[in-house]
Protein backbone atom coordinates (compact mmCIF):
# COMPACT_ATOMS: atom_id res chain seq x y z
CA UNK A 1 0.00 0.00 0.00
CA UNK A 2 1.25 3.52 -0.36
CA UNK A 3 1.91 5.53 2.37
CA UNK A 4 -1.31 7.43 3.37
CA UNK A 5 -1.58 9.35 6.87
CA UNK A 6 -4.93 9.57 8.28
CA UNK A 7 -5.78 12.58 10.79
CA UNK A 8 -8.74 12.07 13.78
CA UNK A 9 -9.40 15.08 15.64
CA UNK A 10 -10.63 13.17 19.08
CA UNK A 11 -10.77 14.18 22.80
CA UNK A 12 -14.47 15.57 22.32
CA UNK A 13 -14.81 14.12 25.29
CA UNK A 14 -10.94 12.83 26.41
CA UNK A 15 -12.84 9.49 27.05
CA UNK A 16 -14.20 9.00 23.77
CA UNK A 17 -10.51 8.99 22.18
CA UNK A 18 -9.12 4.99 22.90
CA UNK A 19 -11.95 3.67 22.50
CA UNK A 20 -12.47 4.90 18.79
CA UNK A 21 -8.74 4.25 17.78
CA UNK A 22 -9.31 0.41 18.93
CA UNK A 23 -12.37 0.48 16.54
CA UNK A 24 -10.13 1.52 13.95
CA UNK A 25 -7.69 -1.11 14.37
CA UNK A 26 -10.42 -3.58 14.62
CA UNK A 27 -11.86 -2.44 10.66
CA UNK A 28 -8.32 -2.92 9.37
CA UNK A 29 -8.67 -6.01 11.23
CA UNK A 30 -12.06 -6.93 9.43
CA UNK A 31 -11.92 -4.97 6.65
CA UNK A 32 -8.16 -6.23 5.17
CA UNK A 33 -7.07 -8.65 7.02
CA UNK A 34 -4.35 -6.37 8.87
CA UNK A 35 -1.97 -9.14 11.44
CA UNK A 36 1.39 -7.54 11.85
CA UNK A 37 1.85 -4.35 12.91
CA UNK A 38 3.40 -2.75 9.66
CA UNK A 39 0.05 -3.87 8.14
CA UNK A 40 -2.04 -0.87 9.80
CA UNK A 41 -2.39 2.53 8.85
CA UNK A 42 -0.19 5.37 9.72
CA UNK A 43 -2.09 7.57 11.95
CA UNK A 44 -1.90 11.56 13.21
CA UNK A 45 -4.60 11.51 16.47
CA UNK A 46 -5.41 14.99 17.85
CA UNK A 47 -6.81 14.91 20.96
CA UNK A 48 -7.89 18.62 21.19
CA UNK A 49 -10.51 19.47 25.04
CA UNK A 50 -13.21 21.64 23.65
CA UNK A 51 -15.12 24.01 25.62
CA UNK A 52 -18.14 21.66 26.19
CA UNK A 53 -20.46 21.19 29.38
CA UNK A 54 -22.97 18.82 29.82
CA UNK A 55 -25.06 21.27 32.15
CA UNK A 56 -25.03 24.58 30.52
CA UNK A 57 -25.00 26.47 27.07
CA UNK A 58 -22.65 26.08 24.63
CA UNK A 59 -20.85 29.13 23.40
CA UNK A 60 -21.09 27.96 19.62
CA UNK A 61 -18.84 30.49 18.17
CA UNK A 62 -16.12 29.41 20.12
CA UNK A 63 -16.53 25.49 20.00
CA UNK A 64 -16.68 25.90 15.98
CA UNK A 65 -13.58 28.01 16.38
CA UNK A 66 -11.52 25.62 18.25
CA UNK A 67 -12.50 22.65 16.17
CA UNK A 68 -11.64 24.38 12.99
CA UNK A 69 -8.22 25.08 14.78
CA UNK A 70 -8.24 21.70 15.61
CA UNK A 71 -8.58 20.91 11.88
CA UNK A 72 -6.31 22.92 10.18
CA UNK A 73 -3.56 22.23 12.62
CA UNK A 74 -4.18 18.10 11.12
CA UNK A 75 -4.51 19.51 7.90
CA UNK A 76 -0.66 21.85 8.10
CA UNK A 77 1.02 18.15 9.62
CA UNK A 78 -0.07 16.42 6.15
CA UNK A 79 -3.04 14.06 6.41
CA UNK A 80 -4.67 13.09 3.91
CA UNK A 81 -8.51 12.97 5.27
CA UNK A 82 -9.91 13.57 8.95
CA UNK A 83 -12.30 11.97 10.76
CA UNK A 84 -13.91 13.42 14.06
CA UNK A 85 -15.16 11.07 16.35
CA UNK A 86 -17.76 13.78 18.26
CA UNK A 87 -21.53 13.86 16.87
CA UNK A 88 -21.38 17.30 18.27
CA UNK A 89 -19.14 18.43 16.44
CA UNK A 90 -20.97 17.69 13.56
CA UNK A 91 -23.38 20.36 14.12
CA UNK A 92 -21.45 22.51 12.06
CA UNK A 93 -20.19 20.52 9.81
CA UNK A 94 -20.46 22.75 6.69
CA UNK A 95 -17.92 25.41 7.86
CA UNK A 96 -15.58 22.74 9.42
CA UNK A 97 -15.53 21.18 6.11
CA UNK A 98 -15.14 24.68 4.07
CA UNK A 99 -11.99 25.01 6.22
CA UNK A 100 -10.09 22.81 5.03
CA UNK A 101 -8.95 21.41 1.81
CA UNK A 102 -8.75 18.01 2.12
CA UNK A 103 -11.98 15.10 2.89
CA UNK A 104 -13.57 15.46 5.87
CA UNK A 105 -15.63 12.57 6.63
CA UNK A 106 -19.25 12.88 8.09
CA UNK A 107 -19.86 10.50 10.92
CA UNK A 108 -24.08 11.44 10.95
CA UNK A 109 -23.87 10.31 7.10
CA UNK A 110 -22.30 7.35 7.70
CA UNK A 111 -24.50 5.95 10.90
CA UNK A 112 -27.80 7.11 9.09
CA UNK A 113 -26.52 4.86 6.26
CA UNK A 114 -26.71 1.64 9.10
CA UNK A 115 -30.39 2.17 9.56
CA UNK A 116 -32.87 -0.73 8.56
CA UNK A 117 -34.02 -0.72 4.68
CA UNK A 118 -37.39 -0.83 5.53
CA UNK A 119 -39.59 1.39 7.93
CA UNK A 120 -39.12 0.78 11.78
CA UNK A 121 -38.92 2.83 15.15
CA UNK A 122 -35.83 4.55 15.79
CA UNK A 123 -34.51 6.52 18.94
CA UNK A 124 -31.54 8.58 19.68
CA UNK A 125 -29.17 8.51 22.31
CA UNK A 126 -26.96 11.62 22.18
CA UNK A 127 -25.81 14.66 24.16
CA UNK A 128 -28.85 17.54 24.47
CA UNK A 129 -26.85 19.59 22.47
CA UNK A 130 -26.65 16.94 19.15
CA UNK A 131 -30.33 16.08 20.20
CA UNK A 132 -31.24 19.72 19.75
CA UNK A 133 -29.44 20.40 16.45
CA UNK A 134 -32.15 17.75 15.00
CA UNK A 135 -29.19 16.38 12.35
CA UNK A 136 -30.04 12.69 12.93
CA UNK A 137 -33.59 13.38 13.47
CA UNK A 138 -33.53 14.47 10.40
CA UNK A 139 -31.72 11.58 8.37
CA UNK A 140 -34.19 9.21 10.43
CA UNK A 141 -37.26 10.92 8.80
CA UNK A 142 -36.05 11.43 5.67
CA UNK A 143 -35.36 8.02 5.28
CA UNK A 144 -38.75 6.81 5.88
CA UNK A 145 -38.07 6.10 9.71
CA UNK A 146 -40.44 6.93 13.25
CA UNK A 147 -38.84 9.04 15.71
CA UNK A 148 -39.45 7.94 19.10
CA UNK A 149 -38.14 9.93 22.18
CA UNK A 150 -39.40 10.68 26.24
CA UNK A 151 -37.76 13.89 27.62
CA UNK A 152 -36.29 12.29 30.74
CA UNK A 153 -34.34 9.69 28.76
CA UNK A 154 -32.69 12.68 27.72
CA UNK A 155 -32.49 13.32 32.20
CA UNK A 156 -30.62 10.06 32.25
CA UNK A 157 -28.39 10.52 29.69
CA UNK A 158 -26.50 13.75 30.39
CA UNK A 159 -26.39 11.74 34.08
CA UNK A 160 -24.44 9.09 32.23
CA UNK A 161 -22.39 11.17 29.81
CA UNK A 162 -21.35 12.92 32.84
CA UNK A 163 -20.72 9.98 35.42
CA UNK A 164 -18.79 8.35 32.63
CA UNK A 165 -16.59 11.89 32.15
CA UNK A 166 -15.71 11.78 35.88
CA UNK A 167 -16.29 8.23 37.02
CA UNK A 168 -16.12 5.73 33.94
CA UNK A 169 -15.61 2.81 36.22
CA UNK A 170 -18.66 3.62 38.54
CA UNK A 171 -21.03 -0.01 38.25
CA UNK A 172 -23.98 3.14 38.48
CA UNK A 173 -23.03 4.11 35.31
CA UNK A 174 -23.99 0.63 33.65
CA UNK A 175 -27.43 0.78 36.05
CA UNK A 176 -29.04 3.85 34.28
CA UNK A 177 -27.56 2.24 30.86
CA UNK A 178 -30.08 -0.66 31.79
CA UNK A 179 -33.04 1.69 32.23
CA UNK A 180 -32.65 3.30 29.31
CA UNK A 181 -32.43 0.14 27.40
CA UNK A 182 -35.58 -1.10 29.33
CA UNK A 183 -37.74 2.24 28.50
CA UNK A 184 -36.68 1.91 25.09
CA UNK A 185 -38.14 -1.62 25.18
CA UNK A 186 -41.52 -0.19 26.19
CA UNK A 187 -41.75 1.86 23.51
CA UNK A 188 -41.45 -1.48 21.05
CA UNK A 189 -38.38 0.39 19.27
CA UNK A 190 -36.53 -1.64 17.31
CA UNK A 191 -33.18 0.79 16.68
CA UNK A 192 -31.09 2.96 18.73
CA UNK A 193 -28.64 5.37 17.44
CA UNK A 194 -26.08 6.23 19.70
CA UNK A 195 -24.38 9.24 19.16
CA UNK A 196 -22.35 10.38 21.95
CA UNK A 197 -18.84 8.86 21.48
CA UNK A 198 -18.32 9.10 25.29
CA UNK A 199 -21.15 6.17 25.80
CA UNK A 200 -18.84 3.48 24.03
CA UNK A 201 -17.70 2.46 27.56
CA UNK A 202 -21.16 1.30 28.78
CA UNK A 203 -21.96 0.06 25.08
CA UNK A 204 -18.71 -2.43 25.49
CA UNK A 205 -20.27 -3.94 28.61
CA UNK A 206 -23.90 -4.19 27.35
CA UNK A 207 -26.19 -6.34 25.89
CA UNK A 208 -29.17 -6.02 24.17
CA UNK A 209 -31.41 -7.31 21.85
CA UNK A 210 -32.38 -4.21 20.40
CA UNK A 211 -29.89 -2.90 17.33
CA UNK A 212 -27.69 -0.71 18.18
CA UNK A 213 -26.17 1.59 15.57
CA UNK A 214 -22.50 2.90 17.10
CA UNK A 215 -21.86 6.13 15.38
CA UNK A 216 -17.96 5.86 16.16
CA UNK A 217 -18.43 2.04 14.58
CA UNK A 218 -19.95 3.29 11.68
CA UNK A 219 -16.99 6.22 10.94
CA UNK A 220 -14.51 3.81 12.10
CA UNK A 221 -15.26 1.59 9.07
CA UNK A 222 -15.32 4.74 6.70
CA UNK A 223 -12.16 5.60 7.83
CA UNK A 224 -11.10 2.09 6.94
CA UNK A 225 -12.84 2.48 3.39
CA UNK A 226 -11.54 5.64 2.37
CA UNK A 227 -7.94 4.42 3.75
CA UNK A 228 -8.39 1.44 1.49
CA UNK A 229 -9.24 3.68 -1.06
CA UNK A 230 -6.86 6.09 -0.96
CA UNK A 231 -3.79 3.56 -0.88
CA UNK A 232 -4.67 2.08 -4.23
Amino acid sequence: MDEKLIGILAGMGPRSTAPFVDLVIDECQSQYGAKYDDEFPKMMIYSLPTPFYIDCSINHELMKQTIIDGLQKLESIGVNFIAMPCNSAHIYFKELKESINIPLLNIVEETIKKLPTVSQKVTLFSTKSTFESTIYQDGILHNGHEFIFKDEWQKKLNTLIQNIKTDKGNPYNIDIWNELIEDVKKESIKNIIIACTDLNVVLEKSHSSINIIDSSKCLAEAVINKYLKLAK
